[in-house]
Order: C-alpha cells, then structure tokens, then sequence
C-alpha cells in the first residue's frame, strides 16, 4: 500500500467517523422530540412528499413545504460560518457541527415557549409545532443546502437563497428572513402585511 492509498483510507474512515456521528445527531434529534411529545406523523395518518396549504393543518407536518428553502438557507450560512471559523476541520466535521446547530434549533423550535412564540408574534395563530419526521426532513434539507453551498461557487449560493427568499416571500408572505425579524422583534406592520389585511 502506497502512502497516499494510506492516507486516502484514513481520510475515508475519518469521513465515515463524521458522517456516522452526523446520523447519530438525527437520531437523536428524532428521539428528543419523541420524548417531548411530538408526534411522528401528521395526525391525518399519511405523509405527503408536499404540503403546500401554509395555514393548513398540514403545514409542518408533511415531508417538505413552504419552509423547507429556509432549512436550505441555514445550509448555506452554517457552510459559510464552518468555513470562516473551522476552515481547517474537514467537510464532514464541519457539515457535523452544522448538523448540531440544525438539530438543537429544530427542538427548540418545538418547546411550548417558542411555539407561543410563533402564534403571539406571527401569522402562524395555528402553529401546534411540527412533526417528527417534519423537523428530521428539515434537517436533512439543511444538510443538503450545506452541500450544494460546499460544491457551488459563492455567488451562484447566494442567488439561490435570494432567488427562495424572493419566491416564497412573493408566494406565502413570508420566509427566513421575515421569519427571524418577526420572531426577534415584530412589527405591526409586517404582521398586518403577511395576514394580507
């Protein structure tokens, strides 16, 4: 065995070792909100590939919807803040962390408190919180937007979160960058704008 066979089998393994560890998170993940009262389908009994009714029962509940391009989004910024700060870690120890912060925000975003959060200061009156596989699915797509912005050039990541931001913002009134100044500080305004009064 070369030197460079050596070293590409343990890059290999270090990979794997990541990727393992990364998989654990959402297992986790899963188990978490399990044991925090979510449940693991919609309660309608089926899962949808999409749920495009935003106020529906179904939002949050199905397989992908309006806000799976703000999970694609935290991809791309978890794979900017990796490479600013952990630029000399791998890929996969880097995607590992992103998984961590994706993980720990999906089970925060399904506490009472936040859920409360949601239904006081957004149009989401409706808001129960999402399902298991709902919040899994979100954290599989961030992993895919973390991905696609390891492989594409800057620019191009950054005209696709515009592009999602634009759409859905045109689409359903709102998106990640509403979503986030809605739930740090609302306006009246905005909330008015989004309830289409």
């Amino acid at each position: 065995m070369t030197i460079a066979e050596a070293r590409g089998d343990r890059v290999s393994r270090h990979t794997r070792y990541w990727l393992a560890a990364g998989l654990a998170v959402i297992v986790v993940q899963a188990l978490v909100e399990h044991f925090m009262g979510r449940i693991w389908i919609c309660e309608c009994g089926y899962v949808k590939l999409w749920e495009g009714v935003v106020n529906g029962s179904g939002n949050s509940q199905h397989l992908a919807d309006w806000y799976t391009p703000s999970h694609i989004i935290h991809g791309f910024i978890f794979y900017g803040l990796t490479h600013l700060f952990m630029r000399n870690r791998t890929l996969a120890a880097r995607l590992f962390v992103a998984l961590l912060l994706e993980a720990g925000w999906e089970i925060a975003e399904n506490t009472p408190m936040v859920i409360d959060r949601y239904r006081a200061a957004t149009i989401a009156f409706d808001y129960t919180g999402d399902s298991i596989i709902n919040s899994v699915m979100d954290t599989v797509f961030m992993a895919l937007g973390f991905l696609f912005a390891a492989r594409m050039p800057v620019a191009v990541t950054m005209a696709v979160a515009i592009v999602f931001e634009l759409f859905t913002g045109w689409m359903i009134r709102d998106n990640l960058t509403l979503n986030v100044l809605m739930l740090v500080w609302p306006l009246d305004a905005v909330k008015a704008w989004q309830g289409g009064i």
